[in-house]
């Protein structure tokens, strides 16, 4: 599986992205071509090749015609733009999922609604070619799976539209909740909205660079010089050959030992239908000899909060604990079987050799209900009828 880990070792912006990903290899003229057809006007493109601080490295820069009045668009009208665009279908998805997080982190920070976001903040012809412009990359050089070091955000302030405002800007923050920051010396804003936005969509894990055979490196060079460390994003292009997907979630866990039963299934209902990954409670044994439960939660990091709030509005707690953690999942699909009961999918899970399948427990609950026969029968079925098939 072919594999980009982004190097943040001084931070990224939105173009950086870009240029990197051109830099190890994604084909300029394609890239060119693909941006040209999106119906936006009132700019020019410009990629080169430069010298950062000693080191060859590419730049993408969306310069804007003075003479074009912008407007500012909202979240529809930037879904029209890609919609209408002949961008592979994977390709518009994805751009869609970074700029739909983007006015989630800018409707939150402002107090609005996500279809009421104006991308003013980070300048919309901008946004849109450093976004499509990212996503298309990864899709030329034929990535399958994103990861991402700790991300430094920098020190100090920067000016936008409603002032002077602290580093990390408001957004950047908001993009951030649940990702490892880097600590450094460098001065200034070293991740852009843009920039957090696409790495926190698109990345499955933040950390150390996973295992792979290294193919291919790139170096995007950013428009500022930096003071202690060159103004550069690196991204590493590689093999692993571990069929598997790698995320971050968070775990949130809490103890108690004066809660009910009833109370206890309530807020593991609320935490499922909450959109919890998982919630699930564990017997253990407290304080003063006093038998109780260990209620656990995983989660995408963008729910920690919400979920957390669940937890102390429906439990009796005063702590939760919180911590990430990095899943590495067999890549799933689904396949269908052919039984008396009718067609059942089995989930089918791979990680190298090793293969696994189950049935799928609400296909095989509704056919037994329609069929008037006991579960048990038709779940060994389904699993005589795969058995079959797979040898």
């Amino acid at each position: 599986m072919k594999i980009a880990y982004f190097d943040c070792f001084n931070g990224a912006g939105g173009d950086m992205i870009v240029a990197s990903l051109l830099d190890a290899g994604a084909d300029v003229e394609t890239l060119r071509r693909r941006l040209a057809a999106l119906p936006v006007e009132g700019y020019t493109l410009s990629i080169s090749e430069m010298s950062k601080q000693g080191f060859a490295a590419t730049q993408f820069r969306v310069d804007l015609d003075a003479t074009t009045e912008q407007p500012h668009r909202h979240l529809s009208h930037i879904r029209k733009i890609i919609d209408a665009s002949d961008l592979p279908a994977l390709v518009k998805g994805k751009a869609l999922r970074v700029f739909t997080r983007l006015a989630e982190a800018e409707a939150k920070v402002h107090g609005t609604t996500i279809e009421k976001v104006h991308f003013h903040e980070v300048g919309a012809v901008d946004a849109i070619m450093d976004v499509v412009g990212a996503v298309l990359a990864l899709d030329l050089l034929g990535v399958e799976q994103v990861f991402c070091s700790a991300i430094p955000v920098g020190s100090g302030t920067v000016t936008c539209q409603h002032g002077v405002m602290p580093v990390p800007a408001p957004a950047t923050a908001e993009l951030l909740r649940g990702v490892p920051l880097a600590t450094t010396d460098e001065a200034g804003e070293l991740t852009t909205p843009t920039a957090a936005a696409v790495l926190t969509t698109l990345a499955s894990a933040f950390g150390p660079a996973p295992a792979m055979t290294l193919s291919e490196i790139g170096y995007g060079a950013g428009t500022r010089e930096g003071h202690t460390r060159p103004n550069l994003l690196r991204v590493l292009i590689g093999e692993t050959g571990a069929p598997c997907e790698t995320d971050t979630v968070v775990v949130l866990e809490t103890s108690l030992d004066d809660a009910s039963p009833e109370l206890i299934g309530h807020c593991l209902e609320r935490l499922l239908a909450e959109a919890a990954l998982d919630a699930f409670a564990t017997p253990i044994q407290m304080k003063k000899s006093r038998p109780g439960v260990m209620l656990t939660v995983l989660c995408e990091p963008h729910r920690a909060d919400a979920l957390e709030r669940i937890l102390f509005a429906e439990t009796t707690t005063f702590g939760v604990r919180r911590h990430g953690a990095t899943r590495t999942k067999m890549r799933r699909r689904h396949e269908t079987v052919t039984t008396p009961f009718g067609e059942i999918r089995m989930k089918v899970g791979e990680h190298g050799e090793i293969r696994t399948a189950s049935p799928e427990f609400e296909d095989c609950r509704a056919a037994a209900g329609r069929h008037g026969v006991p579960l048990r029968e038709v779940l060994a079925a389904v699993n005589a009828a795969w058995a079959s098939r797979s040898t």
